[in-house]
């Protein structure tokens, strides 16, 4: 597993949870918009896209990139996120220009 790399001028973070993990996730996420001043999508209880679990994203830019990756990967506590390039290419963005805080998650790459 890759840590991230801040190579690209535009990013997601996607953070997965479950129901055990929904409520310690929430606030997370209300940190993030609010300590951070982040803009985060919404808070999916549902599949969405590629993602084989519940989740929620932060976009983000180059200049944010150390700012907030060093701090999601102390906050997160046991929560896998994916961090990956927003590029023209949702494939490659997914794989090539993916890399993971915690446990890597499958992802269902059929749909990109």
């Amino acid at each position: 597993m890759k840590y991230p790399v801040n190579q690209h001028q535009d990013y997601h973070a996607h953070i997965y949870f479950d129901e055990q993990t929904r409520d310690f996730s929430f606030e997370l996420r209300e940190r993030i918009q609010n300590e951070l001043g982040f803009a985060v999508g919404n808070f999916h209880q549902k599949l969405v896209g590629p993602h084989l679990r519940w989740s929620f994203a932060i976009e983000f830019k180059q200049e944010q990139f150390d700012l907030l990756i060093p701090w999601l990967d102390n906050a997160r506590a046991e929560l896998s996120v994916l961090v990956h390039a927003v590029t023209d290419d949702d494939y490659k963005d997914h794989t090539d220009y993916a890399y993971w805080l915690g446990s890597e998650v499958e992802l269902n790459l059929t749909r990109l």
